[in-house]
């Protein structure tokens, strides 16, 4: 029997609770991995410098904690308790931090947030816009721990579901619990969770493995990372009472090698839930064992579909295999197999804790929860939000994300990732749950969520994607394989004025083809971009195949910059920053772009757009450009 016991959990999570009780001061700092890219590391280590300097040790304490959410405002510091929130943290400010609000408690006014819509300075965390909307569970202790330190997750009440699934509850308990709070897999389909655990547990077999998907491939899509960065317990907590409730002896997070701060903080975790009697044998002083591995996967795209995961972790390729049988029947080495994505595993404990009538009561219908979106693109407030099953696109893109940047119109939202479907304006008030964004033709998918504006061009959008996608085919399926290296020459045969009008039934009939022919997930979702683009902008294909025009003036093809002699006062701005010295003049003197040498990048448009203008080469249109107002150049500083 382990030594280590629920009684010696409940003591240690005691004692560590009354010694925090004295802290009066707790510097937390965001260290996700958008804010090692701003120095966080660097502005952490000069917050402790700088109390041991002013011998505050006793009083004040610095945690790098994992990911607030709010990415682009990195590096972030939230002053505990009272929540104040810093964004942007310099070096050079840590002294007057140190001096003005931990000693003198003074607000400093320029490290606060500024809300662009309203230009008011904003003291707390809770009342940034951003924060204000979501409800977080998942995410609810990223902003309090530290990853690396099991204490700290041991403190908030870690591993408090799962002495309560040993003592006091059965396997079959534990599954009907997870069945009642109508908890889905949020890694894409959506698959009932309690279901497919009970499934795994009737198997007939006296072996059986858990593993989380940590493959998560979808770009600007880092839902899971984060997770596994910034609260690692709270996923191996889920998988221990999944492994309880199915029979598992085994399990493995799969995740992958372009994850290395995930890759360290999970696998100290481990080591440290080893070490409290949480893995092994006899967890807790039960009956029961059970051990984690990492197993650290190339990048693939295709390694996230789950029977391509699972030969990967075999040794063999990873190609996916025609279901049924499906894992939870035959799954890793010929054994049933469960396969739940981070955010999923992530869920459990909550849902032991609180109940499932609890869970329940969050979100629509046939959609529990809340949901974890990395919302990107052409919006203001970029970053991880979690919000209730239900909340609409228009909550999340304006009240939340900010709305979109530059006062830009807002043209489409992709959501699922690069097989997600594009959603346009007129369906802003949409819910999002499973069943409805399936109805638009996109899908839930990890939760990638990309915001467009009226200068994103859909045709190249879906070019882009389905390039993407066709690049990480495995090649094991002709309708995957050739279908979408169609896909992408007829997209790409449009963007350059190529097109045809036979083009866009042929796009329609081959995204339906590789639909309905492909073997795995990645190839049935791949055309989404295509039929959504189709369904709601088709006037844009049109455009390009009947006009050879590009509406939204992107496609470099159809497309030439222009300066306007009558604006130009010879700035030597676009002549300095055009990269191929495609243009010339003098000082005050104007200038001209030579059409054979531009490669149009666009340079020279987005630093003088008072002179130079994007014009369609057989229409003549004109791209607008809205300049910024005085007020958001100083938020943005």
């Amino acid at each position: 029997m382990n030594e280590f016991n629920a009684t010696h959990l409940d003591k240690i999570r005691d004692e560590i609770s009354d010694s925090r009780k004295k802290q009066k001061t707790c510097i937390t700092i965001c260290g996700g991995t958008g804010c090692h890219a701003y120095g966080c590391l660097k502005v952490a280590e000069a917050f402790k410098e700088e109390i041991r300097k002013q011998k505050l040790q006793d009083s004040v304490e610095v945690r790098t904690t994992g990911c607030h959410g709010f990415c682009e405002r990195g590096p972030i510091v939230v002053i505990q308790p009272e929540g104040i929130f810093y964004q942007r943290i310099k070096l050079s400010d840590i002294n007057e931090v140190i001096s003005e609000t931990i000693i003198n408690k003074k607000v400093i006014n320029r490290l606060l947030y500024v809300d662009p819509r309203t230009n008011k300075e904003i003291i707390l965390e809770k009342d940034v816009p951003f924060y204000k909307k979501q409800k977080r569970i998942v995410f609810s202790n990223n902003g309090f721990i530290d990853p690396t330190d099991i204490r700290d997750y041991i403190a908030l009440g870690g591993y408090r579901a799962l002495t309560k699934i040993l003592f006091d509850m059965t396997s079959e308990e534990v599954i009907e619990e997870i069945k009642a709070s109508g908890l889905r897999g949020r890694g894409g389909a959506g698959f009932l969770t309690g279901k497919k655990w009970e499934i795994c547990r009737e198997s007939n077999s006296h072996l059986k493995y858990v593993i989380c998907n940590a493959d998560e491939g979808d770009p600007g899509a880092y839902m899971d990372r984060s997770l596994l960065e910034g609260n690692p317990h709270s996923v191996i907590e889920g998988m221990i009472i999944g492994a309880y409730a199915i029979g598992a002896s085994e399990g493995f997070i799969y995740v992958r090698m372009e994850y290395p701060l995930a890759v360290k903080n999970v696998t100290i975790a481990l080591e440290q839930a080893r070490k409290f009697g949480l893995l092994g044998k006899s967890i807790l002083g039960s009956e029961f064992q059970f051990d984690i591995h990492i197993f650290k996967g190339a990048g693939a795209f295709v390694s996230g579909e789950e029977t391509s995961l699972m030969a990967s972790i075999e040794g063999r390729r990873a190609f996916p295999r025609q279901r049924p049988p499906f894992p939870a029947q035959e799954g890793l080495w010929g054994k049933p197999t469960n396969i739940n994505n981070v955010e999923t595993w992530a869920n459990v404990p909550y849902i032991i804790n609180n109940g499932a009538e609890w869970y329940s009561g969050i979100g629509t219908k046939g959609s529990k929860g809340t949901k974890i979106f990395s919302l990107v693109g052409k919006i203001n407030n970029t970053g991880l939000v979690e919000v209730p099953m239900g909340m609409t696109l228009k909550e999340i893109i304006y009240a939340i994300g900010g709305g979109v940047k530059n006062h830009k119109k807002f043209k489409a939202v992709q959501t699922g990732g690069p097989s997600g479907g594009c959603i346009p304006a007129d369906m802003l008030d949409l819910p999002i749950d499973f069943e409805t964004l399936t109805k638009a033709g996109s899908m839930m998918g990890s939760g990638g969520m990309i915001v467009m504006d009226e200068d994103t061009c859909m045709v190249d959008v879906a070019r882009y994607f389905l390039d993407f996608t066709q690049q990480e085919s495995c090649g094991k399926c002709v309708p995957c394989r050739i279908g979408t290296r169609q896909l992408v020459e007829i997209l790409t045969r449009i963007t350059k004025g190529e097109g045809q009008e036979e083009d866009i039934d042929r796009l329609e009939d081959l995204a339906r083809t590789i639909k309905a022919g492909s073997l795995c997930g990645l190839g049935q979702t791949a055309p989404n971009p295509v039929l959504t683009t189709l369904r709601y902008f088709k006037d844009e294909y049109e455009a390009h195949i009947r006009d050879k025009n590009c509406p939204a003036l992107v496609c470099k093809e159809l497309i030439i910059y222009h300066i306007e002699p009558q604006k130009c006062v010879g700035c030597l701005l676009c002549l300095k920053n055009c990269p191929v010295e495609a243009i010339s003049g003098e000082r005050k003197k104007v200038h001209v772009i030579d059409q054979d040498l531009c490669i149009k990048c666009g340079a020279c448009f987005d630093v003088c757009p008072p002179k130079v203008q994007a014009v369609s080469k057989y229409t003549g249109k004109k791209r607008d450009r809205i300049l910024q107002k005085p007020s958001e150049k100083r938020v943005q500083k």
